[in-house]
């Protein structure tokens, strides 16, 4: 029942923002509200085990991927900007907009996740350049403020929505775009 609850926070999160009620989810789910808080003490408290869940999987994933010594630093970079976790809804800019404002703590949390993932990110990058994997002509600074700025399109989920792509789908072809480029490798 607990993994229900959250599936059905998350998808009124995707639908209201952050202003959802608990009654919402009841008439979501067609429970009672003795039932999600026989599970969980307050709407915050849910959110929370969502963010952290959300925060938990991706460490695991980005460690997983740091750890594989069978990836190539492109492939690691590539693995690291496709990590989605379970609740990736979340990642909307709506969303983050709403739980900044009503849930700050939670927000910075995430926030801080993401820098660290980006510091991790530009460190992998530095090493790939170091070892001649990636090129070294590019400003380091350049190149952090395009993986950015082109990550943060993915914030714009109804886009995707709209023109009937995943999220998944999205991101796989901007990583794809900002490593391998628009030409053919014959064109080069």
């Amino acid at each position: 029942m607990k993994e229900r609850i959250l599936k059905a926070v998350v998808e009124e999160i995707q639908e209201s923002g952050m202003r959802f009620t608990v009654d919402d989810i009841t008439h979501r789910m067609g429970i009672s509200k003795k039932t999600i808080y026989e599970h969980f003490a307050s709407k915050e408290e849910i959110i929370k085990t969502i963010v952290e869940r959300m925060l938990e999987e991706s460490d695991q994933k980005t460690n997983q991927i740091f750890t594989d010594q069978s990836l190539s630093f492109v492939e690691k970079i590539k693995n690291l900007m496709l990590v989605l976790p379970e609740y990736y809804q979340i990642y909307d800019r709506p969303v983050l907009d709403g739980m900044k404002r009503y849930y700050p703590n939670l927000w910075q949390k995430i926030n801080d996740s993401l820098q660290e993932d980006w510091n991790d990110l530009e460190q992998l990058i530095e090493e790939g350049i170091q070892k001649g994997e990636i090129v070294s002509h590019y400003s380091m600074i350049i190149i952090m403020k395009v993986l950015k700025e082109t990550f943060n399109t993915t914030f714009d989920q109804s886009f995707f929505y709209k023109n009937n792509i995943t999220v998944r789908e999205a991101l796989s072809q901007i990583v794809d775009l900002l490593l391998y480029g628009m030409i053919p490798e014959n064109k080069r």
